[in-house]
């Protein structure tokens, strides 16, 4: 399908890569429905840095992904769903899981279900690598199996599952992108890279846990192209994709090519008292095989991963009071 023109619905749209998506599709010329979490104060999240004419393009709806009449009201009149709604912090599930279900799972089944009643002609919605756990064979294929070592991880398996249900018992119109460990401007200070990133540019050390694990590294510009490919390739329809950069690079060697590309003379050492996950949740090793993403939706990461690093500290560089200078996830 065609989104040019068309009116479209991301959920989420206040995150970090729900703003660069929605930007990303009102460059492309689509009106923007955004759902946002309902807050008192009447933030809207990473879409307050987005350019002003931008800004004044968007809808802004806010709701809760589990209220149901709040998620269908938004879903009206739309013709794609962008689902990226979640509650994504790691450490958080550890500490709520059960508001981490409700929100991931629920929130899923209620978009899942609107979208069906509503007849709505697609429906893109956001995994994570970390349905995977620590990989048994790499690179990981979309056929890897599922592992839930986090209730974070548990509760995305149950959104998936609902997504794949939808599909196979109603036909509903969905794809399933997997995105590996995203970065870029605007990400949370609990992400690893903008921790890094801001140790090193305002101190003479670095501190992180464990150094050992591997991730896929995927600039956030690179994820949200992938998102409207799927979006608009019909031959996706019910299927799963990884997006990933297609390596892996350790925790440490990550310190130490930011480090560098700072130019600061800084340090690092491991604080494993302070970073490590419980033993059985740690993820050790993460690696996609992005091969069906490239012969069906046409994606490939456009943004290598050192400019991506390059623009990210940029960014974090002109922002720093958006963060806490030694904060650690």
């Amino acid at each position: 399908m065609e989104l040019r023109g068309q009116r479209v619905l991301v959920t989420g749209a206040g995150g970090f890569v729900g703003s660069h998506l929605v930007e990303l599709l009102a460059g492309q010329g689509c009106a923007v429905r955004c759902f946002v979490r309902y807050n008192s104060e009447n933030r809207i999240g990473m879409l307050r840095e987005l350019p002003a004419d931008v800004q004044a393009g968007l809808e802004i709806v806010m709701g809760d992904l589990r209220d149901p009449e709040a998620v269908r009201g938004a879903m009206r009149d739309v013709s794609a769903v962008f689902h990226l709604g979640a509650l994504i912090a790691i450490p958080y599930s550890y500490r709520n899981p059960r508001e981490v279900f409700e929100t991931n799972v629920m929130g899923t089944f209620n978009v899942m279900a609107a979208a069906r009643d509503l007849g709505t002609p697609r429906v893109v919605h956001t995994s994570t690598s970390e349905t995977y756990g620590t990989a048994r064979f790499v690179p990981i294929t979309e056929a890897h199996p599922l592992q839930g070592q986090s209730p974070y991880s548990a509760s995305k398996i149950g959104a998936d599952k609902v997504a794949e249900s939808f599909y196979t018992s109603f036909e509903l119109p969905v794809v399933t992108v997997r995105p590996f460990n995203i970065f870029g401007p605007r990400q949370s200070a609990r992400a690893v890279i903008p921790t890094i990133i801001t140790q090193a540019l305002t101190g003479d050390e670095v501190r992180l846990g464990t150094l050992s694990p591997t991730r896929d590294f995927t600039f956030v510009l690179n994820t949200a192209e992938g998102f409207l490919r799927a979006a608009e390739c019909d031959a996706a329809l019910g299927g799963v994709f990884n997006l990933g950069s297609g390596f892996e690079i350790s925790i440490g060697d990550l310190a130490q090519t930011i480090i560098r590309l700072t130019g600061r003379p800084v340090t690092f050492r491991a604080d494993e008292a302070e970073r490590l996950r419980p033993g059985k949740s740690e993820v050790q090793r993460l690696w996609a095989d992005s091969t069906r993403a490239r012969e069906v939706l046409g994606w490939t990461p456009r943004i290598g991963f050192e400019e991506g690093l390059r623009r990210t500290i940029d960014w974090i560089a002109a922002h720093l009071d958006h963060y806490r200078p030694g904060y650690t996830i």
